[in-house]
């Protein structure tokens, strides 16, 4: 199903991986795994990005969105590791500890269009949990 953006109509599906500073495996604990999905689907929320999936692992995070058509990678990508690391920093003060400089996420990242393999894509990242056991 397509979505209307004014003068254009259609999705705008990326498949994105996003990984700890220092690949720290800091969402061992199914507290911070939640507080991870909860900050980047605030993230997520706040700019009109709709998320189809997104499996939080240990150490990385993998998610389908469907962003606004002039949206940028690069500030699509700002926003999800910037403002969810800030919400994280909010929701677990005791990570300054590990990330002194307030660097949740590496500074590299994983993002490319979904198109017609849309269903490949999104069965790979349902699977993230049987792949890392």
């Amino acid at each position: 199903m397509y979505k209307s953006y004014g003068s254009s109509t259609g999705n705008n599906f990326k498949h994105i991986q996003i990984t700890t500073k220092y690949r720290y495996r800091m969402m061992r604990k199914d507290l911070l795994r939640t507080y991870c999905r909860v900050a980047i689907e605030e993230a997520c929320k706040k700019h009109g990005i709709q998320i189809v999936i997104l499996k939080v692992m240990n150490e990385h995070a993998h998610m389908i969105v469907d962003c606004p058509r002039t949206m940028a990678d690069a500030m699509l990508i700002q926003i999800i590791k910037g403002l969810s690391s800030y919400l994280l920093f909010r929701m677990c003060p005791n990570l300054r500890k590990r990330y002194s400089k307030g660097h949740f996420w590496h500074a590299s990242y994983f993002c490319c269009s979904v198109g017609n393999e849309f269903a490949q894509v999104y069965k790979y990242i349902e699977d993230q949990e049987r792949h890392h056991a």
